[in-house]
């Protein structure tokens, strides 16, 4: 063989095993687009696993919310709890089972989340949010209530204090965001929703091991995150309409702009902390606490930033009390 063959050998050599390595790589992106590929489902789709009774659609200024309305139907002040970012009102599962016992209960599917999901005018502000509680608040006759909440639904609750005092008894503030923070550490899913030119992927893909590893980043115990939680919030994500939602809202995010207003609050007020919080850190609860007078606040040093979720009977506890 001359020399001058020798090279074009090699190179014909060199570009067949960047083509097979090429031929891999693209087979490993089909394949893990194919295992991830996760497209959109309707309410009706999911609510026959995720709405038994007593869930409910009921129609709030034309949107059909899902709610829970549960225990002593004649409670003059009804417990209404409402739920954080990519959350649904599972999150409150535990403490509704017994709280019904002896009060009313009104857990819901913010607009944006759940089987609720998006809203005609895409505005997931925190004045839309707030307005949305006193509509549903009309829609179910209730004309004053204790608020509790647990990060944007603790901000909403504590908004709706702010906006309509006499319509609020008292304040559950669990995790709640409200003032400007530097989380320790974000979900990846929230970290993704922010990036516009993942919107296509993220609007059709939804891979196991990135909603795991969201869920187990905000408790204070990874292990706890057992496979049917996962599920859970799963289901939730892919409802229609929802993750176009998510990324919206955090474009709208309020970033401790009305913190000011937190000072005006003076109704009994609860606050309730994860100590291994990462996203809101602990500090948090110190100034809820300092601005909010009289409130009482308990740090749960083991849990995390759904404290409700992760423990809801040592956290009930604590609830219980304070209700009484």
């Amino acid at each position: 063989m001359s020399t001058a063959a020798k090279p074009r050998s090699l190179k014909k050599k060199l570009i067949i095993v960047l083509l097979i390595i090429l031929s891999c790589l693209i087979a490993s992106a089909v394949i893990g687009l194919a295992l991830s590929w996760a497209p959109d489902k309707t309410a009706d789709e999911l609510s026959e696993q995720w709405a038994p009774r007593p869930s409910q659609f009921i129609d709030v200024k034309g949107l059909f919310v899902h709610v829970r309305d549960e225990g002593w139907i004649e409670d003059p002040t009804p417990i209404i709890l409402i739920h954080g970012t990519s959350s649904s009102l599972h999150t409150w599962e535990g403490w509704a089972k017994e709280l019904k016992k002896q009060h009313r209960v009104i857990t819901m599917d913010l607009p944006g989340f759940g089987l609720t999901g998006p809203n005609q005018s895409n505005d997931y502000s925190n004045a839309t949010y707030t307005q949305f509680i006193l509509d549903l608040m009309d829609a179910l006759h209730v004309q004053r209530a204790i608020l509790g909440g647990n990060s944007l639904g603790g901000e909403i609750a504590w908004e709706v204090g702010v906006a309509a005092p006499n319509r609020v008894e008292k304040l559950i503030l669990v995790d709640a965001a409200g003032y400007a923070f530097t989380p320790k550490s974000i979900p990846l899913g929230f970290k993704l929703a922010r990036i516009p030119e993942m919107s296509w992927l993220m609007n059709h893909c939804l891979p196991r091991s990135m909603m795991e590893e969201s869920v187990k980043n905000v408790y204070g115990n990874p292990e706890k995150v057992t496979p049917a939680l996962v599920d859970r919030y799963e289901a939730m994500t892919r409802r229609a309409g929802n993750r176009e939602a998510l990324r919206l809202r955090l474009t709208q995010l309020n970033a401790g702009k009305d913190a000011d207003l937190i000072k005006t609050i003076h109704v009994p007020t609860l606050i309730l902390w994860g100590g291994k919080d990462q996203l809101i850190p602990p500090e948090n609860a110190s100034w809820f606490q300092r601005d909010i007078a009289g409130s009482k606040l308990i740090m749960f040093d083991d849990l995390g930033h759904v404290p409700q979720e992760e423990n809801p009977v040592v956290t009930l506890a604590a609830v219980n009390i304070f209700l009484q």
